[in-house]
């Protein structure tokens, strides 16, 4: 039976000692969230100073004020890790949480090659996998299988939409795959992210879905990108296939905005350029023996993380709290799990890694969406919480 592995040695970036990073630990003591610093193997809570994460990533150099806050221990790294499945879990003990908790869930949608390719079968198929292969094939041929150096809105875009159009093979996702206006959604509100070690939701509606291994940017309400972290979006393909319509669906429900394990601020010697050059891995493991293993690297993105973020937030639209932005998929996970044909989908217990040398791993088990935790902590709950403990 596969485990989820919340060791240190995995769960930390490999330069962990010189990042500056910022996490989010739950303290039944007080009843609540609270900031907190790694530090020497330590979370220390820096809520005094920074009440939510959203106040942190505001700062003018959040890896300076992380450094400098003052706080309190809370506990090792190790047992509050070993102590955040919820199987298990001594409620008494604090355990690990998503590192967001203000900021708005967005989400920037066919970035790379691979994930357009796979809308556009998603889309043709109607949400029937066994029809993926032959169109996979088909769309392969008309436009290839790497377009990062193909400028969305570029002439030379524009010409591959005029011959596609030709062949009616267009599609709603090659527009926002190499037209000018990115695909940025809404993934999930303010405080339902979950961290690593949770249950990750799936719907039971759903019998074709998969996990997205992405990197998330954390975007300051004035447009400074200040850090990082991973995220799984996790998706539903058979709903999304039936209609674009119906994304909020695919998307969006309980525990399946993945987001962790810490968020990595910039400094001197973590930078924008180390994402840029970021490969990002995934492992799928599952309780029939199954084993998925795929990698890419964002240096394919088709789209610079600038440019996404800008069509996020600016004088057209503006979040006050800040904004965590899902960069895209890199990977698609199509091998066949079952039948000839049939391609993957997750089954429940699966448990998935994505990690990336800089950001560490974010691992995850995943559940029917009505099995994980409810989430039934909100902005609210927050706000009364700090007031208690006298930090606003």
């Amino acid at each position: 039976m596969p485990s989820l592995d919340l060791s240190t040695t995995a769960t930390l970036p490999k330069d962990a000692a010189d990042a500056a990073l910022l996490g989010r630990v739950w303290r039944p003591d007080l009843g609540g969230p609270a900031v907190a610093a790694l530090r020497d193997g330590q979370l220390v809570d820096v809520s005094a100073s920074f009440p939510t994460s959203r106040d942190l990533c505001e700062a003018p150099d959040p890896a300076a004020a992380l450094r400098a806050a003052p706080g309190e221990a809370v506990g090792s790294l190790a047992s509050i890790l070993a102590n955040t499945p919820v199987d298990g879990r001594d409620r008494t003990k604090p355990w690990l949480l998503s590192p967001l908790d203000l900021q708005v869930v967005k989400a920037a949608g066919v970035t790379f090659a691979v994930s357009m390719l796979e809308r556009v079968i998603e889309e043709k198929a109607r949400g029937n996998p066994a029809a993926a292969a032959a169109i996979r094939e088909e769309i392969g041929k008309l436009i290839g299988d790497d377009l990062s150096k193909l400028k969305p809105g570029s002439p030379e875009a524009m010409h591959l939409k005029e011959v596609l159009v030709g062949q009616g093979a267009w599609s709603q996702y090659l527009e926002v795959g190499i037209g000018p206006d990115a695909e940025i959604f809404t993934k999930a509100a303010p405080m339902s992210t979950v961290g690593t070690g949770a249950d990750a939701g799936l719907h039971p509606a759903s019998s074709w879905n998969n996990p997205e291994p992405e990197i998330v940017l954390v975007v300051t309400s004035d447009g400074r990108i200040v850090g990082a972290t991973l995220g799984n979006d996790v998706n539903l393909r058979d709903v999304e296939g039936r209609s674009a319509l119906l994304l909020g669906k695919a998307k969006d429900n309980n525990a399946s905005a993945a987001v962790g394990p810490f968020i990595r601020f910039f400094d001197g010697a973590f930078t924008l350029d180390h994402i840029r050059r970021t490969t990002v891995t995934l492992t799928v493991e599952g309780e029939d023996g199954f084993r998925l293993e795929g990698s890419s690297s964002i240096a394919k993105i088709s789209r610079d993380p600038v440019d996404l973020a800008a069509q996020m937030i600016g004088p057209h639209h503006q979040y006050p709290d800040g904004a965590a932005l899902y960069l895209g998929s890199m990977f698609a996970p199509i091998q066949d799990r079952d039948a000839p044909g049939g391609g993957f989908t997750h089954k429940y217990g699966d448990i998935v890694t994505i990690a990336a040398p800089e950001l560490g791993c974010l691992v995850n088990r995943m559940r029917r969406t009505d099995e994980c935790e409810p989430w039934s902590f909100g902005t609210s709950h927050l706000m009364r919480h700090l007031v208690r403990r006298g930090v606003l």
